[in-house]
This record gives structure tokens, C-alpha cells and sequence, in this order.
């Protein structure tokens, strides 16, 4: 029994081990970030769209900074970083996308636009220009006012997962 005990330990301590290591490129959170980058920045988002939600370049802003915080290695620096984030709001609209009878609407839809560009001196083969764009549908008889917070969470949880994936991911 001590001997099966004893290779279960010396197992488990090697399972342990090879996914703590992680090879140049690709590390255990997923992320494959050139080793070389070891820091970011994020440039204020600002909201250039016909339509303008007071708080959403902050929202933005604040939510790339978190994701890269928490599940990088990276540490972030006020400019200039390895890795330096810039981008503007292009899209935030409302629209309806299912009519019922009367020509009522019954379900509208927010859209918001992001042109992000990245820029690494370090890793120029990690850098891109994008527009990334996400929505949420809502029910047309709710108050949009009401439901505009959660919707904008939820959307821009949505845009900063895409742009993670695009920068630290590769995808």
C-alpha cells in the first residue's frame, strides 16, 4: 500500500511540475505573449460615435487594463509600454431586429464599435489595427435607460475578451 501511495505522490509531483513549466512563447494561462514584452499601456478610448455614453471610453479603457492585469504576466505603465493600446470608440447605436404586427419592434439591438491598434516595439509580428464590434439584444418594451448599464458591461466584457484573444492569444 506504501509503495502505491509513493507513486501516486511521484506523479502527481511530475504532473505538477511539467504544467508548471512553460516553453518561450506559450504560458499556462493561455496567453502567448513574446517573452520579451513585459509591459503595457492603455491609451484613454475616446468616444467618437454619433451617439455618446458617458461612461463607456472609461468602461473600456479600465476593462483592457484589468483583463492584461489579471491574466498576464505583464505589468502595466502609464505610456509607452512593450505593449502600447490605443484606440476610439466608432459605433454605439440602438436599433430594432424583429418587428411584430403593427410594425412594432419587439427585440432591439446595441452595437458598439472599437478600433484598437496595437503597437510593440519588441514584437512587431503581434501588431494589428482592428475594428472589433459586439452587441446585445434587449426586449423593445423594456426602458433602454434601464438596461443600458448591464448591456454595456456585458458588451464591453465581449470586446476586451476579443482583443485580449487578438493581442495575447494569437486568435
Amino acid at each position: 500500500m506504501k509503495s502505491i501511495i509513493k507513486i501516486l505522490f511521484v506523479l502527481g509531483t511530475v504532473c505538477v511540475a511539467l504544467t508548471q513549466q512553460s516553453c518561450g512563447f506559450y504560458k499556462f494561462s493561455g496567453t502567448s505573449i513574446n517573452p520579451n514584452v513585459e509591459t503595457f499601456s492603455v491609451g484613454f478610448f475616446e468616444n467618437n460615435a454619433s451617439i455618446v455614453s458617458p461612461l463607456l471610453s472609461q468602461t473600456i479603457t479600465e476593462k483592457i487594463k484589468q483583463k492584461f492585469i489579471s491574466e498576464t504576466n505583464l505589468s502595466i505603465t502609464e505610456v509607452e509600454g512593450d505593449f502600447t493600446f490605443s484606440g476610439t470608440i466608432v459605433n454605439y447605436t440602438v436599433a430594432p431586429i424583429s418587428a411584430q404586427s403593427g410594425d412594432n419592434a419587439s427585440m432591439n439591438r446595441l452595437t458598439i464599435a472599437v478600433e484598437v491598434k496595437l503597437v510593440s516595439e519588441k514584437d512587431k509580428d503581434s501588431e494589428f489595427e482592428q475594428t472589433f464590434t459586439n452587441f446585445q439584444d434587449f426586449d423593445a418594451a423594456e426602458n433602454f435607460s434601464d438596461v443600458e448599464d448591464n448591456l454595456i458591461e456585458e458588451i464591453s466584457d465581449m470586446l476586451v475578451q476579443s482583443i485580449f484573444n487578438k493581442s495575447a492569444i494569437n486568435w
